[in-house]
């Protein structure tokens, strides 16, 4: 009997040991949320800290709306979790409709709560669509935000990434050397946009390498619950859906537990082949909910840990 191409591959795929078989547990794990807007919401939000904090992540990041929209509810989140979790917490903070006076008073509002990690971010405006105008006394970009930051406080700082380039980029190669710009400025890491194909961050990754950046560069990682939710965010930042994944959602719309354990095979396995090509640290954009990114972790072999699990208590 011939077997075709295909049927080879698929012979190889049955023959090879499972995917998550003895998977060291050696990764690091970091979560974003929202700020809620409503007290079930936040009820909500809660109990997803809650859940994935006994997973000891680096850090728990909270967003910031556009044009500063959430700027108190983002600092009574991140401010609860400093307080009430052993998590690290990190506020985002971005350049939008601000003055640089406006920037480094809810930087220094940070500072005196605890919080010694910012997400630095040029911000989207507050109306979609709008391209980015820099206040005329504010920041001009992210690298201008991170030297700023740098100078009020000691801060870690993480800044965005993007594996297939910001929208309004000009090209790859300018968008590289923007992101080299704000790790000079002092940024610590990169936290990358969410992509779906593991070639996606590698091929980035490598090109990053090649233009001289050596700071550590996370993938950030959305678990799909909402597949239409998820084509509108991937337009709006450049991120590519492959066509399979369609195909994987499509028919399961009347059928929610059905899109969870979808949603949790396709991000659990890119999870798996990142590792396989020496990831080690994640960044899950958990909208909030516990359900999907702590499964994944688990698939990663991550157990809750005793002192995290106490202070959770």
């Amino acid at each position: 009997m011939t077997l075709s191409v295909g049927q080879l591959e698929e012979a190889r795929r049955a023959l090879d040991g499972p995917l998550f078989a003895d998977v060291a547990g050696d990764a690091d794990v970091s979560f974003e949320f929202f700020p809620p807007k409503t007290d079930k919401m936040e009820a909500a939000m809660w109990d997803a800290v809650q859940t994935l904090a006994p997973l000891g992540p680096r850090f728990a990041s909270v967003t910031y709306g556009a044009g500063g929209t959430t700027r108190d509810r983002t600092h009574g989140t991140v401010a609860r979790i400093a307080r009430e979790t052993s998590v690290p917490a990190a506020a985002h903070l971005t350049c939008v409709d601000a003055s640089r006076d406006e920037v480094d008073a809810v930087a220094r509002e940070y500072w005196a709560a605890g919080v010694r990690h910012v997400v630095a971010l040029r911000g989207d405006p507050p109306t979609m669509g709008d391209r980015f105008v820099p206040h005329p006394e504010g920041y001009a970009s992210a690298a201008d935000l991170v030297a700023g930051l740098k100078r009020l406080h000691p801060f870690e700082i993480s800044v965005a990434a993007y594996p297939e380039a910001h929208p309004e980029a000009t090209s790859a190669a300018s968008d590289i050397d923007n992101l080299k710009r704000k790790l000079d400025a002092g940024a610590t890491r990169a936290l990358t946009q969410f992509f779906f194909e593991p070639e996606t961050f590698f091929r980035f990754r490598d090109r990053a390498a090649a233009a001289g950046i050596g700071a550590e560069i996370v993938p950030g990682i959305l678990p799909v619950s909402n597949f239409a939710q998820t084509q509108k965010f991937a337009g709006l930042c450049g991120a590519a859906i492959p066509d399979w994944m369609g195909r994987l959602f499509d028919g399961l719309d009347a059928h929610p537990a059905a899109r969870q354990l979808v949603a949790a095979t396709i991000a659990g396995e890119l999870c798996r082949r990142l590792y396989a090509g020496g990831v080690r640290h994640y960044h899950f954009y958990t909208l909030n909910r516990a359900e999907l990114s702590y499964a994944i972790c688990h698939l990663l072999g991550l157990r809750p840990k005793a002192e995290e699990a106490r202070a959770a208590a």
